[in-house]
This record gives C-alpha cells, sequence and structure tokens, in this order.
C-alpha cells in the first residue's frame, strides 16, 4: 500500500496561507477590539467574524457559480468575489 500525497500548487497554497492570516488577524483584532453585534444589509445582526464567514462562503458560491456557468476568464469571477466580501465585511 502506497500513500499518495496530495500535489500541492502555489496558488493552492497561497490561498490556504491567505485564509490561516485572515484568521489569525481576525483573532487579534477580536482580542484587542471586541466586536459587537449590528445590522447592515444582510437580514440578521452579524458581528465582524460572522460577516467574514458568510463573505468567504458566498464568494466560494460565486467562483463556484462562475466556473459551472461561464467560460469567461476566473479573474472577473475573483474580482466579483472580492467585491462581495468587501462589500458584507464593510455594509453587511
Amino acid at each position: 500500500m502506497t500513500l499518495e500525497w496530495m500535489a500541492w500548487t502555489m496558488p493552492t497554497a497561497l490561498f490556504f496561507i491567505t485564509i490561516a492570516l485572515i484568521l489569525i488577524s481576525m483573532t487579534v483584532w477580536q482580542i484587542f477590539s471586541p466586536s459587537i453585534e449590528r445590522k447592515g444589509f444582510l437580514p440578521i445582526s452579524t458581528t465582524r467574524g460572522d460577516r467574514l464567514f458568510i463573505g468567504l462562503l458566498g464568494s466560494a458560491y460565486i467562483h463556484l457559480a462562475w466556473i459551472g456557468l461561464t467560460d469567461i476568464t476566473l479573474w472577473a469571477g475573483f474580482v466579483i468575489a472580492l467585491v462581495w466580501m468587501v462589500v458584507t465585511m464593510r455594509w453587511g
């Protein structure tokens, strides 16, 4: 029986490193400046962590829909997902 290791590409490694850095940054931010729930355009009251989760989940769905429904370069989908993330974090 042989073990197969996952072949990490640079984009994959950068993606997971970025997510880890975001989570560490949010943790440090929460420790030094605890967030309070607020109501934005989302139909629920959210904290920074809630908005981060919703933004990341929405970005994943945007990427999946982009890949599944268009033949346009993924960079355009990335820009849309990035805008979604910024809007969700700022006004969600």
